[in-house]
């Protein structure tokens, strides 16, 4: 599958972006009770973040999925892990839908690193999922990131997981 990527238009979007953040899929983003203003809010702040970045995925032009990329170090992480050179933390959301495509979240997962692996300071994605969250640890690892260890997050225990460019080419085959 091949996608492309824009910035998320925090007004233009909202209403989308809603939709996917509060459908019980979601539960691991923590937004399910937000009204369309949170997330027009949320997105807003984003955007106007320099240590933070929305993004959705398209296919065929049309948006399939959302990934936010951030400075672990200033963002999310701040003292909770010894922060490297060419770190980037990443989350990523795939929306429900009443036709899934087999293989649909690991080629999402997948296009998220290669792009996050274009810039060539990154050396390193960090992620901290819910530990609760099973099915991300295994596309995590699917795809190279190792888990470190469970860290304690205002909103949630989490397992912190690092992945290496070297990590992520050998686990997928695709070279960055």
């Amino acid at each position: 599958m091949t996608f492309t990527f824009r910035p998320v238009d925090p007004l233009q979007d909202a209403e989308l972006l809603h939709s996917w953040v509060t459908h019980p899929k979601a539960a691991f983003w923590m937004m399910q009770d937000a009204k369309l203003e949170d997330v027009e809010r949320a997105y807003m702040e984003i955007a106007a973040d320099a240590h933070h970045h929305a993004l959705l995925g398209l296919r065929d032009g049309e948006p399939v999925f959302l990934m936010e990329q951030y400075d672990p170090a200033q963002r999310e992480l701040t003292g909770l892990y010894e922060a490297q050179s060419g770190d980037i933390g990443m989350h990523f959301l795939t929306p429900a839908t009443d036709t899934p495509v087999h293989g649909f979240t690991r080629s999402v997962i997948t296009a998220v690193m290669a792009r996050l692996f274009e810039d060539p300071a990154v050396r390193r994605v960090v992620v901290e999922p819910d530990v609760a969250n099973k099915a991300v640890h295994a596309l995590n690892e699917a795809v190279g990131f190792v888990p470190e260890r469970e860290i304690q997050k205002p909103e949630k225990t989490a397992l912190l997981s690092f992945c290496t460019r070297e990590r992520y080419a050998a686990a997928t085959g695709v070279a960055v």
